[in-house]
């Protein structure tokens, strides 16, 4: 599958709000590293987030389900280089 981001979009992304299976999401993972990924599901007080391109992405299947304080925005729209709603 093709990323639905590339490196250097500009995103706009809503801080508090409810997270939902499917969305793109702006989150910690344990290490630290902030990363956008899609939420998959919701597993008990965290939540399963993978990428768009497996063979090519480090999410969830490597470094586990995030927290939901860790979980930290839903990204809204692509700003640049072009708007696009995901």
């Amino acid at each position: 599958m093709r990323p639905t981001l590339a490196a250097g979009d500009r995103l706009l992304v809503t801080y508090g709000v409810r997270i939902r299976p499917g969305r793109v999401v702006v989150a910690r993972f344990a290490d630290g590293r902030v990363v956008v990924k899609r939420a998959s599901e919701r597993r008990g007080p965290r939540w399963w987030l993978v990428g768009d391109n497996p063979e090519a992405s480090t999410d969830s299947r490597h470094r586990g389900a995030v927290a939901v304080e860790d979980v930290l925005g839903v990204a809204r729209v692509r700003l640049w280089p072009r708007p696009r709603l995901l």
